[in-house]
This record gives structure tokens, sequence and C-alpha cells, in this order.
């Protein structure tokens, strides 16, 4: 629980990263966290949806309501299925931990 506390923290103290969740019927089904560099280029920190497949809307949203030129996430093998078919660029970073391939998901929307 307190690094969950330390993440939204993260979101409340610094201008440069937003929260968003979607919901239906008052129920709360997804998040997305977004940290935007360069006021053009942002970089998905968190993405969470329950099956609702709305994870492509939120990225859609996110890249309309900042304007971005790019955006780019780190994620593991689970997840980048998800990015390759929404068009980003893949490329792995190896074994960051062991056992463990992440990967760099790249956007560039201009």
């Amino acid at each position: 629980m307190k690094k969950i506390d330390e993440e939204y923290n993260k979101y409340i103290c610094s201008p440069n990263r937003k929260l968003y969740s979607g919901g239906v019927n008052g129920e709360i089904i997804s998040c997305i966290g977004v940290e935007i560099h360069n006021s053009r280029d942002g970089v998905i920190k968190h993405i969470k949806e329950r099956g609702s497949g709305m994870g492509s809307s939120m990225i859609r949203f996110i890249c309309k309501e900042h304007n971005l030129n790019s955006i780019s996430a780190e994620t593991d093998k689970d997840a980048v299925l998800f990015y390759a078919n929404f068009g980003f660029r893949i490329t792995s970073l190896g074994e960051k931990y062991p056992g463990v391939e992440r990967f760099l998901c790249e956007l560039d929307l201009r």
C-alpha cells in the first residue's frame, strides 16, 4: 500500500503527471497515468483496465488531450502485444530484472 501511496503522491505533486480514469455506471473500470516531457512527449506510467477494452481509447484520449508528438511506455511480455496492435514500435530492453524481459514501446504521432 505504501508504494501505491507514493505513486499517487507523484501525480498530486508533479505538474507534469496526469492521472485519468474512466467508468461505467459510476464505477471506475480503467485508469491511465501519463508524464509529459518537453510539453509534447508523453510517457505512460500506469495503465489499467478491467477487460473493458478501454485501454486503446485511453491512449487516444491522452494523445489528443495533450496534443502529443510522441508517446511511450515500458512494459512486460504480458502487455507488449497490446501496444504492438495499437501501432507502437517495440524494442526489447532485455532482462532488466532477473528472469523478466522488459520492452520499450514507442509511437511517433507527428
